[in-house]
């Protein structure tokens, strides 16, 4: 028996007059599964529910920011006692410097942070930082990594512009992208040519250590060590944009699990504890360029937002005094992957799958999915028709092949073994 969702489709339709495709994330609009969006109205714990009281156990979380799950009481009672003093200023408050403090205690080459209002914000300011910094102006990325929508960053960016189907995106002109070398993830050689051919010309290296906007995807044994040695012998700036590692891995994210020390770092999500924000942080040196200290100018009506930095302080204190959450998320998610994987193989359906901690994605191919190429191989039909038949039956998984699963300190062993239930029953379709 199908799932009444007459409530969401009439809030869709409603929607889709005021906004464009009714939604405010490309990604929301569940168009690459086949399928119509969900409204959602509460969540708690490891679940959300929708207009029509259908109940999910939710594996995205926000996209990320609720490791502590959903209305976690000791976020919102901060949110609840931040919002009766005032929800903005437009001026300094005591919360800003007690979440940056935080911030910096958890990564070793941080000194100063600034906070923005999203991740793209915080890349996009990162960049310009060590464009000025470095007095040079291309950048590396890599295929498959998405940094934002910041016009030079839209250039073979993985997660929704994947979805979609689309190489970039229009209205961003050529002279804008000129300066950005995107490379295959994973591949050193790559690298290591674009530093001879543009020897002391390259600003940065920005990279998500942990990509998670291809799916799942971890770095390759010393892969990291090579970009962190390679922009060191060039004077060149090594980013690690950990918006969706940073705290979800470690506490000092994926920097602390890898053993490496990236130059800049820029943050978004878990910092913020649900509400929007961003940052970026690094050494004494190079964060005082940035106005009104030096010449890089940066500003922002709701950067340091008094309600973001209470929820963020509360997240972000709670995990420090409960780091054993990293340990439990991690065999939680490894046993799920697993089980999950173990269905998959039974009923005769081909997939492959990555996990980092908490982070992880079936792949619908043979994989290994070590970049954006193999990524690109899945079969994004049999995604969908496994992300239906999953919905059918209360998971509620990221509506897109190229997304990440995240896992919450909420998730329990009865969620897992309900998850894998369901991929066996959801496996049986899609083999038929």
């Amino acid at each position: 028996m199908s799932r009444n969702t007459d409530q969401s489709r009439k809030l869709q339709h409603r929607a889709e007059q005021f906004i464009p495709g009714g939604v405010n994330s490309p990604v929301r609009a569940f168009r690459s599964v086949g399928s119509e969006p969900l409204y959602i109205v509460r969540g708690h714990g490891s679940h959300i529910y929708d207009a029509d009281g259908n109940d999910y156990i939710d594996y995205i979380g926000s996209w990320g920011p609720l490791i502590l799950g959903h209305a976690a009481p000791v976020v919102i009672d901060a949110i609840i006692a931040a919002a009766r003093n005032g929800t903005s200023f437009g001026a300094s408050t005591p919360a800003e410097a007690d979440l940056a403090e935080l911030i910096i205690s958890a990564f070793t080459h941080m000194q100063k942070v600034r906070f923005v209002s999203s991740g793209t914000e915080a890349t996009m300011s990162a960049i310009r930082l060590a464009r000025a910094y470095t007095k040079r102006k291309y950048i590396v990325k890599f295929e498959g990594c998405y940094h934002g929508h910041s016009d030079g960053l839209l250039v073979k960016a993985g997660s929704g512009v994947a979805t979609l189907g689309i190489p970039g995106s229009a209205g961003v002109p050529e002279e804008f992208t000129q300066f950005t070398l995107a490379l295959p993830y994973n591949d050193t050689n790559a690298v290591e040519q674009a530093f001879g051919k543009f020897k002391h010309q390259i600003a940065c290296v920005i990279v998500e250590p942990v990509v998670g906007n291809m799916g799942c995807v971890p770095p390759a044994p010393g892969y990291l060590e090579a970009l962190r040695a390679m922009t060191a012998r060039d004077n060149s700036l090594l980013i690690f944009d950990e918006v969706m590692t940073g705290f979800r891995l470690a506490f000092g994210g994926a920097q602390e699990l890898y053993g490496i020390q990236p130059n800049l770092t820029t943050m978004g999500k878990i910092i913020g504890g649900g509400l929007p924000v961003g940052a970026y942080g690094g050494p004494s040196e190079i964060m005082n360029l940035i106005a009104p200290l030096g010449p890089v100018y940066q500003a922002g009506t709701l950067s340091g937002n008094p309600l973001a930095m209470a929820a963020g302080y509360a997240t972000l204190n709670y995990l420090l005094k409960h780091k054993d959450v990293y340990a439990t998320l991690d065999k939680l998610a490894a046993e799920l992957v697993a089980g999950v994987a173990a269905a998959a193989k039974d009923a005769g359906v081909t997939i492959s799958h990555n996990r980092v901690g908490s982070m992880f994605t079936w792949f619908f191919t043979a994989g290994p999915v070590t970049d954006w190429t193999s990524a690109e191989k899945c079969d994004t039909k049999a995604f969908g028709n496994f992300f239906r038949a999953m919905l059918e039956n209360g998971i509620y998984l990221p509506p897109s092949q190229f997304e990440v699963a995240f896992l919450s300190a909420t998730h329990t062993e009865q969620d897992m073994q309900q998850t894998i239930a369901a991929a066996k029953q959801a496996f049986a379709g899609v083999a038929a």
